[in-house]
């Protein structure tokens, strides 16, 4: 069972370092894309991020936006793979 409020502050941290913007910017349901926090390389990097940290592996057909939007969806997303 993955503990959802430890993925999130993971991913968190990863967004804030990678995308330099201000932590109080990064909440839960920003939309990560829309917002211009991260573009396509920077999904790159959350793709390998999610990849080497949570050891799951993201099939193309699963790299929607939909999973990847905000942080909630992230660590829906990494749930669903994990349990």
């Amino acid at each position: 069972m993955t503990d959802i409020a430890v993925v999130k502050d993971q991913l968190k941290k990863f967004i804030v370092e990678t995308s330099f913007v201000p932590a109080d910017k990064v909440k839960d349901d920003t939309l990560i894309f829309i917002e211009g926090i991260f573009d396509s390389m920077g999904f790159l990097s959350l793709i390998n991020f999610i990849e080497e940290n949570f050891k799951i592996k993201a099939a193309d057909s699963e790299l929607l936006e939909g999973n990847f939007e905000s942080v909630n969806a992230i660590a829906g997303f990494i749930d669903r793979k994990l349990n």
